[in-house]
């Protein structure tokens, strides 16, 4: 488990040249934050593709993940 990836790791990137090295969805200019955003005020996942139809259910269980560790580790710093 130690050598375990995080789930987001591989559709997950962060890169000064994109959207000013916010995390992105991997060969897009989506932020996650759009998408979490997206999904946290229309979880339906029909009207997300018909938004983003070059996305995959994949990409999305990579922002929800993302979105875990972000909170994790916020949750470690208050601690």
């Amino acid at each position: 488990m130690a050598n375990e990836r995080p789930a987001h790791q591989e559709r997950i990137i962060c890169d000064p040249r994109i959207m000013v090295g916010k995390p992105v969805i991997r060969g897009t200019r989506i932020p996650v934050e759009l998408a979490l955003d997206f999904l946290a005020h229309n979880p339906d996942l029909d009207e997300f593709f018909a938004a983003y139809p070059h996305l995959t259910l994949d990409d999305v269980k990579a922002c929800l993940a993302y979105g875990k560790k972000a909170v994790q580790r916020e949750r470690t710093r208050e601690a």
